[in-house]
């Protein structure tokens, strides 16, 4: 079976047996800037964000500042909430720096401006929360931008679980990650 069981959660067996270290020198923050929708988020998360507008003036783009007066930052799509996108591909929050996509929430939260960083979404990708049977269900989506990442991963057998392991813990707790813990060691 390729779906087990941990506590109330579904994982995805692909998600204990990944290997992956994302290098931003590498990259190049493409996950901030490929696909048409932006960063899955939730209620409290999107309000966050829209507070975060007037903060983040100063490092982000005149273009993206124009693009969320007219648009906001956030969108509904097929009942779920994202980050918006400027013509379907960059986040509203990316500002570039020395060729690297980068996240002023993120950026601006290590600088002790904002209380809080970018969407939980984010800190965990590529794994993705989805929803079976009523429960989360965690995915690993394997991404082309991020093949130096499973490439590294794999020369430094880092576990993906093991690279996202602070958004895991926030999430379901440190108890949960350390049964996640114990399911991979088995298989």
């Amino acid at each position: 079976m390729s779906v087990l069981s941990i506590g109330e959660v579904l994982v995805d067996r692909a998600v204990l047996k990944a290997r992956f270290c994302c290098n931003l020198e590498l990259c190049h923050g493409a996950c901030c800037v490929e696909g048409e929708l932006g960063a899955p988020i939730d209620a409290a998360e999107a309000k966050y964000l829209e507070s975060t507008v007037e903060p983040l003036r100063p490092m982000l783009p005149e273009r993206n500042l124009r693009y969320i007066r007219r648009h906001d930052c956030t969108e509904i799509y097929q009942g779920n909430l994202y980050t918006k996108t400027i013509d379907g591909r960059e986040c509203v929050f990316v500002y570039h720096e020395n060729g690297k996509a980068l996240c002023a929430v993120e950026t601006a939260y290590k600088q002790g401006l904002l209380g809080a960083t970018k969407p939980l979404s984010c800190r965990l990708f590529p794994i993705r929360v989805r929803k079976k049977f009523g429960l989360d269900y965690l995915v690993y989506e394997q991404h082309a931008m991020c093949r130096d990442a499973r490439r590294q991963g794999a020369e430094q057998n880092v576990m993906l679980i093991d690279y996202v392991k602070a958004p895991l813990v926030e999430k379901y707790g440190e108890d949960w990650y350390m049964s996640l813990k114990e399911f991979a060691a088995s298989i």
